[in-house]
């Protein structure tokens, strides 16, 4: 069984101020609170390679992992998976932000399925995702807003 999210948030602020502050992958440890690493390892081609770290866990466990991000300005639209799967056989997520009357939503679809040895099912991934996307949506639409109100 495959795990799958779908997650969204408004966000009150113009179209290119979400784009850009979403899509600045290195600033991603001050836009989302479970970042401790976000580094760029390449940009060749529209297809950006990066490395993700999380803080450390209950355990001391330091999470990280590489993806590939293919961000398409011209339909406010970003492909991404992991290249070092970790505890998955594969993880794709899609981003598409669409202009509203109250400003961008920003949705966030999760395809995934876990690993045998994994240390959590595709039922708990699925929901802890559920469970941690809106957190981080959240402090995201309220930085992002910060930001327009600022200027």
């Amino acid at each position: 069984m495959a795990g799958h999210t779908d997650n969204e948030i408004v966000i009150n602020a113009p179209m290119q101020l979400v784009w850009d502050m979403t899509n600045d992958i290195e600033s991603w440890t001050e836009l989302f609170s479970e970042y401790s690493e976000a580094k760029i390892i390449s940009d060749r081609d529209g297809t950006i390679l990066f490395r993700l770290a999380l803080h450390p866990d209950e355990n001391g466990k330091v999470w990280s992992w590489v993806s590939a991000r293919r961000p398409d300005e011209a339909t406010r639209t970003v492909r991404s998976q992991r290249v070092e799967t970790g505890p998955f056989k594969y993880m794709w997520i899609y981003w598409e932000y669409l202009q509203e009357d109250g400003g961008v939503r920003m949705r966030w679809v999760q395809d995934f399925e876990m690993k045998a040895e994994a240390p959590v099912s595709d039922a708990a991934m699925q929901e802890r995702l559920n469970r941690n996307t809106p957190v981080q949506m959240q402090l995201i639409k309220e930085k992002v807003e910060a930001a327009a109100k600022r200027g």
